[in-house]
């Protein structure tokens, strides 16, 4: 290698990437100035201001909730995704921590038309197979 391949990219993000995919069976992107933005994107965002893939996020919410209405993940993405801007860092952290390691409460209607409320898993921590890990390059 020539001291000009030598870049953290070449050294740390594409090794990185390799790992991830190949050992652990990560999906891997690279975006930089590949990324095309709106719903059908690279990766669904509206803009480079958008931190949370909501598009992966709401595929992975179906998944794992497959009993629960499309409202019911419509609402649980908002409610991952939505900050208030009177809040600490901190307590925004904390907030969506919470979110992801005890899951989502929301509220729909059934077949009967009863409210119910209940909780919407994020993650399935029993059986890691179950979700979707993905490693960005160069967001």
């Amino acid at each position: 290698m020539s001291p000009s391949e030598y870049t953290e990219d070449t050294l740390v993000q594409q090794t990185t990437a390799e790992y991830l995919e190949k050992e652990l069976g990560w999906d891997s992107v690279y975006a930089y100035n590949n990324e095309t933005f709106g719903p059908d994107g690279t990766l669904g965002r509206n803009s480079d201001h958008d931190v949370v893939l909501a598009r992966p996020l709401r595929e992975g919410l179906v998944e794992l909730n497959p009993d629960l209405p499309a409202d019911a993940c419509d609402d649980a993405v908002r409610q991952i995704v939505a900050t208030v801007a009177s809040q600490t860092l901190l307590a925004t952290k904390e907030e969506k921590y919470a979110l992801i390691k005890d899951g989502v409460q929301v509220t729909f209607r059934n077949a009967d038309s009863e409210r119910i409320r209940q909780r919407l898993r994020v993650f399935d921590f029993a059986e890691p197979k179950n979700n979707h890990f993905l490693c960005v390059r160069e967001l």
